[in-house]
């Protein structure tokens, strides 16, 4: 009876295991939520940001150190969670990300906001690698088409809803509740987690322990490189003695991670999963898309807002052409995926797509109508769409089982570490051709004193100061998605190395064949 129910462990729970699994995965599609909405209700609310609280040369921050904080506390927060049992630890980043919600909420200037973004940051590090980790622990790979459709309506709540929401509490509440928001959804989501996760007790491995030096070396590096890019040609010269040790010395801490984990005896990233090329591949692919998507969803409400003198509420809504394409498509090629096993042919398409949509951006200026824009955004958004599951899925296949969450955490880092490159390198390339085109055109004090990039502050400038600004903001904004489309092309090059390996789990199970007919036939009805 016992090899029995070992051999068929879900017909004994009948349909009391979906039941509670999908309990739980509300729990965690809350939390996961939280994480998702964040940069997107941001997004929108920026231009009022900075017309309050001024520093529009820190713009790209809010984001940046944000994005920073999470890049390089997510493979952390996956190895405490392995070590020490994931619910305590997703717990500990959901409280951590609300202080950080509250404090942001609160700031009285930029450098502030920055710095609460930073703790805000650190603790969505840990709830997508909770989630992800979570759902890897209930549920087999086999299984987990059958939650897809949650996973896929939380991305669509967020992505769609997110701008809107954002610019919506913008215009009518204050740019203050943007944070605030996280509030009463994050005690949600601790009230759920609490009740009704519950995971096996991990006993910690004798002589185990956290890889801190791994971790500390990793987000040195991560850091100095991201410096370079966000001060460069800015804050200071490229050739500049701060901008040229920021790179040595990121570059050095990044070798001697790399020596580190070579070394170490439970490393915070392994990296015998980089040997595989299609994890590798698709790592790099993920970090492209993540630079192009968070780029995209933050400078173009400033275009929106600045140029086409769309409301905050308003810009979100005009994102709505590249959100549901992204969603709509994603939804299909992974129906498509599971059904048939194959994929190669999406990141090629996907690839190709995204940087067409880059580089029409990239073309739009002041006489371009929202409708021309909004065909430019459905392309980018149908080319995000077919390369954002594709990238965890292969990268998820190409491991074996017991780096599963080594894979997901790594792939979360590197799409991460895309995000906050994108933002660094765009708004870096954004500041300075507003400056440069502000001061060709003798307005270089409105720049001086933090123009006010909301559209009701612009109706009140005098008409040529007005029209020299919008000038220059679509000038920064070709600069910044011509040199995505340009990144977008090397994620093209890449997907052409994809390797069409068998999917575990792909396609029906096969029917078991022994005494355990009637318990098949229950488990397929779950």
């Amino acid at each position: 009876m016992a090899a029995r129910a070992t051999a068929n462990p879900v017909p004994e729970e009948s349909d009391e295991a979906p039941r509670s699994v999908r309990v739980v995965l509300l729990a965690l599609m809350i939390a996961m939520l939280l994480a998702m909405l964040d940069n997107m209700i941001i997004g929108t609310a920026m231009p009022t940001i900075v017309g309050e609280l001024g520093g529009l040369e820190h713009l790209s921050w809010v984001v940046t150190a944000y994005t920073l904080a999470t890049a390089a506390s997510t493979p952390l927060w996956g190895k405490v969670g392995d070590m020490f049992g994931r619910k305590g630890v997703f717990l500990a980043s959901i409280v951590i990300f609300l202080i950080g919600s509250a404090l942001s909420g609160m700031a009285q200037d930029m450098g502030q906001l920055i710095g609460f973004r930073t703790i805000q940051g650190l603790g969505a590090g840990g709830l997508m690698v909770g989630v992800m980790a979570i759902i890897g622990d209930l549920i087999p790979p086999r299984e987990r088409g059958k939650y897809q459709g949650m996973m896929a309506g939380v991305m669509a709540l967020a992505m769609i809803g997110g701008p809107l929401v954002g610019g919506t509490i913008t215009d009518h509440w204050g740019w203050r509740w943007s944070f605030y928001i996280n509030l009463p959804l994050g005690a949600v989501a601790l009230a759920m987690v609490s009740t009704v996760l519950h995971l096996p007790k991990k006993q910690r491995a004798t002589g185990t322990r956290i890889d801190f030096l791994g971790a500390a070396l990793l987000t040195v590096g991560i850091t100095a490189i991201v410096l370079v890019t966000t001060w460069g040609g800015t804050e200071y010269a490229w050739g500049s003695a701060t901008i040229v040790g920021l790179g040595v010395g990121g570059a050095a801490a990044l070798a001697a991670f790399l020596y580190v984990e070579t070394r170490a005896s439970d490393p915070i990233m392994p990296l015998h999963i980089f040997r595989s090329r299609n994890f590798t591949v698709m790592s790099l692919i993920g970090f492209i898309t993540g630079f192009v998507m968070f780029g995209a969803v933050l400078y173009l409400p400033i275009f929106q807002q600045s140029v086409q003198g769309a409301s905050a509420t308003n810009s979100g809504l005009l994102l709505l052409p590249m959100l549901l394409a992204m969603m709509l498509v994603s939804l299909l090629v992974g129906r498509f995926t599971t059904s048939t096993g194959k994929y190669k042919i999406f990141p090629i398409v996907g690839g190709a797509l995204m940087t067409v949509g880059l580089f029409l951006l990239s073309q739009m200026d002041t006489g371009t109508s929202r409708l021309t824009s909004g065909i430019y955004m459905a392309v980018l958004g149908a080319g995000m769409g077919f390369l954002m599951q594709i990238t965890m899925l292969v990268a998820q296949n190409s491991v074996e089982m017991k780096d599963m969450g080594v894979a997901s955490s790594s792939t979360t880092l590197f799409r991460t570490l895309g995000s906050s490159f994108g933002v660094a390198i765009m708004g870096a390339l954004f500041t300075s051709r507003v400056q440069d085109e502000m001061a060709a055109n003798g307005g270089s004090g409105l720049t001086a004193q933090t123009a006010q990039l909301d559209a009701a502050s612009l109706a009140k400038l005098p008409e040529a100061l007005r029209e020299a600004y919008q000038h220059a903001v679509a000038a920064g904004t070709h600069s910044a998605f011509l040199v995505a489309a340009a990144v977008s092309v090397l994620g093209f090059a890449l997907a052409f190395l994809v390797k069409e390996v068998a999917l575990r789990g792909a396609g029906p199970a096969p029917a078991p064949k022994t005494a355990g007919d009637d318990h098949a036939k229950v488990a397929e009805t779950v």
